[in-house]
């Protein structure tokens, strides 16, 4: 696999910690930021393979925004994301349903959607498909 960059975001270090050393085992190189602003600042200047992003942050730009964020822009709406989060899936489109209207745009759904604590197994087999993919 080609070394393609892969941006880690969550404000837990732990996570991101486990995160990027699942992307480092596969030969990827992680970047990681803690909150949306951090993140989406490093994407526009050096857009990531593929994005991780934990949903709940302490910040006003939480995951969801933050997320949402990602696929309004322009440059950036086509990358590929695994959202990260101690929430359950269900709860998690229902908000992200609950913020589309608001726009006027349908948010299309993340790539891949994973429950903490991520199984490295299940998350190695998630960025592999989906950077993989996008060659």
């Amino acid at each position: 696999m080609e070394n393609k960059k892969i941006l880690v975001v969550d404000d837990e270090s732990d996570m991101r910690t486990f995160v990027s050393t699942v992307v480092e085992t596969m030969g990827i190189e992680p970047d990681t930021a803690q909150d949306g602003p951090e993140a989406f600042e490093k994407a526009r200047s050096n857009p990531p393979a593929l994005v991780i992003l934990d949903v709940m942050m302490p910040k006003i730009e939480d995951g969801i925004q933050t997320y949402q964020q990602f696929r309004t822009d322009e440059r950036l709406g086509n990358i590929p994301i695994i959202m990260l989060s101690a929430i359950a899936r269900k709860t998690f489109f229902h908000a992200l349903s609950m913020l589309s209207p608001q726009k006027g745009d349908q948010v299309s759904e993340p790539e891949a959607y994973m429950e903490k604590p991520p199984d490295a197994y299940e998350l190695n087999r998630l960025i592999n498909n989906l950077v993989t993919a996008k060659k």
